[in-house]
């Protein structure tokens, strides 16, 4: 077990954000929430993949939703998660041992942290996404046969709905996003409730030591004066996409069904000048076009980062007139086994003439 301070926390957040694939919440929200509880003196204790225990509980603590544009006035610390693991806990009559990151995303992953700490858990070296995703059923535990019930839902006016059993996967998504869009579009989970034996076998392993690497490599770039992009790329094996203005030619987005969907427009620059190049996503980057051709889907991530510093931008904080980069990083393995493909692919999203495009083939 390790004790994280702020730089550390920070550094995953970033991480975090960077690999979110343009979703998974506003880094800002995660910052504020961890922020709020060290002042409260609570300690962050990061959970080694090895030290999970077998006959322990751990819970997946996140928000379902869609992502707005940055607000100050809606940076505060949420209560809903803890609204939801206090719900499932009395339900089952169990105490969660830990918590686990369900995806990656400044808010989701910040507030989950935050949320071990005020509720004295640990929090466990994983994730079960590798990326941010827009549906519950994307997940390492749908991949690994793992079911997502019981699970609760909670509103920030402390409405607790427990879900004792559900058909799949897919009717829990429509569940929550229907508690989502009566809720300003916005409510707290807690779902997959599991042992650690089988813990072990159903989420990526050592997932935040890993952003923590990527978001140490972007902070102590911009610090020395090096090529923060590089810096990323070089920690996380990826590959650089393009570099580029947004344009307002392509770019639009809306909320629809509790998500956010959009398409982000980019002219290239410098090397990649006279290239056009667009993102379609739904809350998440899913499809990456050069030209009119698709170069990269998902499940493999695309991202996308302030082109001087690295900051990573949400979906639909990248504006017209942001000088971008955009990244590739390749998706867990797990998201290539057949299971995987079969879920999280551009048919999917109704691009029914789009197959998938892996990272290798850049």
């Amino acid at each position: 077990m390790k004790k994280l301070n702020y730089q550390e926390l920070e550094d995953i957040i970033y991480g975090c954000t960077i690999l979110s694939t343009g979703g998974g919440g506003d880094l800002k929200e995660g910052i504020t929430a961890v922020k709020d509880a060290l002042s409260k003196g609570k300690t962050f204790n990061l959970l080694g993949f090895n030290e999970i225990k077998d006959e322990e509980y751990y819970i997946n603590p996140y928000f379902c939703g869609s992502i707005s544009p940055e607000s100050e006035e809606e940076i505060i610390m949420n209560p809903e998660l803890i609204y939801a693991i206090n719900g499932l806990e009395e339900y089952m009559k169990v105490s969660f041992d830990g918590v686990v990151s369900i995806e990656y995303g400044g808010g989701n992953t910040g507030q989950c942290m935050a949320t071990a700490a005020m509720l004295d858990k640990y929090i466990v070296d994983a994730d079960a996404a590798g990326r941010a995703v827009p549906e519950l059923q994307f997940s390492t535990y749908y991949i690994t046969d793992n079911p997502i019930y019981p699970f609760s839902v909670a509103t920030k006016h402390e409405d607790i709905a427990i879900f004792t059993k559900v058909a799949s996967d897919e009717r829990a998504e429509s569940l929550a996003r229907m508690m989502a869009v009566a809720t300003d579009n916005l409510v707290g989970m807690a779902d997959h409730p599991i042992k650690g034996a089988d813990l072990k076998r159903a989420v990526i392993p050592n997932a935040l030591s890993y952003a923590q690497e990527i978001g140490q490599a972007r902070r102590e770039a911009v610090a020395n004066g090096e090529d923060p992009i590089k810096a990323i790329l070089e920690k996380g094996k990826g590959k650089l996409l393009a570099k580029g203005v947004v344009n307002s030619k392509n770019t639009y987005w809306e909320i629809k069904n509790g998500f956010t969907t959009g398409q982000i427009g980019i002219s290239g620059i410098e090397e990649y000048k006279n290239r056009d190049y667009r993102i379609w996503y739904r809350n998440e980057n899913m499809i990456f076009w050069e030209n009119e051709e698709v170069k990269l889907t998902c499940p493999d991530l695309i991202c996308i980062v302030n082109l001087e510093d690295g900051y990573p931008i949400t979906n639909p904080n990248c504006t017209e007139g942001k000088q971008v980069a955009v990244l590739a990083f390749e998706a867990h393995s797990l998201w290539k086994t057949r299971k995987g493909l079969e879920i999280l692919n551009p048919k999917f999203f109704g691009f029914k003439d789009i197959d998938i495009i892996d990272i290798s083939s850049l």
